[in-house]
């Protein structure tokens, strides 16, 4: 398995980060004064699992709960990743397609309360605003029907190259981009076609980033991950 969550970082341009309009304090500061708008009803109800109970294969680097990650701190108190529970099936089909290729799937982010979309909102610059979404409408990540991720070699154990590191808020993060390494570029899609096979639909802006089907059914959420974690125990 790779490196466990927040482990070592191990390529020198695997970091992206942006030069924040606001200071670390400020920004959480102001994340935990925000309040979520009222969002219309949603037809299904919330059932967020944690994705490696669904399958323990599923390996995880989860970025915002240290350092690596485009803000340079923690956002997250602890390193899971939670989705709804149809999504967390699909990813493990998707995990079971990637094995078939001789590889493992690793999980950057997943499940992300309202919150913090509205932190990475008020973080980055209006430019860059393509990649973070947008706390008015929320975000699939708020729904627990979005996931970050890429792939790893089972054989060799090491994450495999892509044509930008994750979160990098590039042209090169397009799922389109035709320049960089040939087969960093059929890895990416290679990542796709594992996941739409699975259920998931692509991000233009994101190549690791993947949108499951039925994302519009659930609800936009601001609950903690402690929240989410202890009604999974009822």
């Amino acid at each position: 398995m790779p490196a466990p969550a927040c482990g070592p970082v191990r390529e020198a341009d695997d970091l992206f980060r942006v030069k924040s309009r606001l200071a670390p304090d400020a920004l959480q500061a102001l994340a935990a004064r925000a309040v979520m708008p009222a969002f219309a009803p949603a037809p299904r109800a919330a059932d967020l699992v944690d994705i490696t109970q669904v399958d323990p294969a599923i390996a995880l680097d989860i970025r915002y709960a240290c350092n690596r990650n485009f803000l340079g701190f923690p956002v997250y108190p602890v390193a899971r990743a939670f989705l709804q529970r149809p999504a967390a099936l699909a990813l493990s089909r998707a995990r079971g397609l990637a094995a078939q290729h001789g590889y493992g799937l690793l999980v950057y982010d997943a499940y992300r309360p309202w919150h913090v979309t509205a932190l990475f909102r008020a973080a980055v610059p209006e430019a860059l605003h393509e990649f973070v979404g947008d706390p008015a409408t929320g975000s699939r990540h708020n729904r627990g029907c979005a996931v970050d991720l890429t792939l790893w070699d089972l054989a060799t154990r090491q994450v495999v190259p892509m044509p930008s590191g994750f979160d990098e808020m590039t042209p090169r993060a397009y799922v389109d981009y035709a320049g960089g390494d040939a087969l960093a570029r059929q890895r990416r899609d290679l990542l796709a076609r594992i996941m739409r096979d699975s259920g998931f639909i692509p991000l233009a802006e994101e190549w690791w980033h993947f949108d499951f089907a039925d994302w519009a059914q659930y609800p936009v959420l601001d609950l903690s991950f402690e929240a989410v974690a202890q009604a999974g125990k009822k």
